[in-house]
């Protein structure tokens, strides 16, 4: 009896909680990934801001996917670049540590860890590479999972550990994003 008194409410309460992806679009630095939305009514990031952000990624990329944690240093970018911030005065580090250190092999290596196809993320840190973004491998994490230099993606980096990374990053004036 009580269920069926609950069931109008939860019906009530799906339509209030969908989300409207629709005004979320691609580009202007990434085409195809980084995501995000205009917002009305704020105040605009000023042109001459300076960007210096470090991604911290631990989460791999679900079976299949690119990874959630990388693709948002691509929708820091975007979103900045498309609020008018010079994508030259944005400088991001994506320090990837623990499981999520896989989504940094190359297909090859991918394909030599019992994985099916292609790196979902390959391309994706391929593009981010050539737009300037560092990718830093946990020397910690590489040793744990068997990975050598050879296995990255070329371009990607290695520290001896992601605390390592972290602590050189802040020294040179990086700060860390929570997302």
């Amino acid at each position: 009896m009580k269920y069926t008194a609950l069931l109008p409410l939860l019906l009530l309460a799906a339509p209030a909680a969908a989300q409207d992806m629709s005004v979320f679009k691609t580009g202007p630095v990434f085409e195809e990934f980084g995501p995000h939305a205009p917002v009305e009514g704020i105040d605009t990031v000023p042109a001459d801001t300076e960007f210096a952000i470090a991604f911290d990624v631990s989460t791999p990329a679900e079976e299949g996917k690119r990874s959630r944690g990388i693709e948002s240093a691509a929708r820091f970018i975007n979103m900045h670049a498309a609020a008018g911030v010079d994508p030259d005065n944005i400088r991001i580090a994506v320090v990837i540590h623990g499981k999520a250190s896989m989504d940094l092999l190359t297909d090859e290596a991918w394909a030599a860890k019992g994985n099916e196809g292609e790196n979902p993320s390959g391309a994706m840190v391929r593009e981010m590479l050539d737009q300037g973004v560092r990718f830093i491998l946990c020397g910690q994490s590489g040793a744990a999972y068997g990975i050598k230099q050879e296995d990255l993606i070329p371009g990607v980096e290695t520290a001896l550990s992601a605390m390592t990374a972290h602590a050189l990053l802040q020294q040179r004036g990086y700060t860390v994003n929570p997302f």
